[in-house]
């Protein structure tokens, strides 16, 4: 299963292209982060943190996730 990772040094999405029903609400909801007809379709640095993980949190399928990253000390 391949997974795919987008990260912007603070937060990490994670795609599942096998889980992904095209439902359209990532788009919708958050269009100039997640463009499908781009590559890479992902545009991390569109939006803030936390206007990504409240998106990606919507995702019917559960084909997008998130983990946020360390701080490096």
């Amino acid at each position: 299963m391949t997974k795919k990772s987008y990260s912007n040094g603070e937060v990490t999405v994670t795609w599942e292209p096998s889980k992904c029903t095209h439902s359209g609400n990532c788009v919708r909801g958050l269009g100039q982060v997640f463009k499908p007809k781009e590559q890479p379709w992902i545009k991390i640095d569109a939006a803030s943190s936390e206007d990504i993980i409240n998106q990606v949190k919507k995702c019917p399928s559960g084909a997008l996730g998130y983990f946020l990253n360390k701080e490096s000390e």
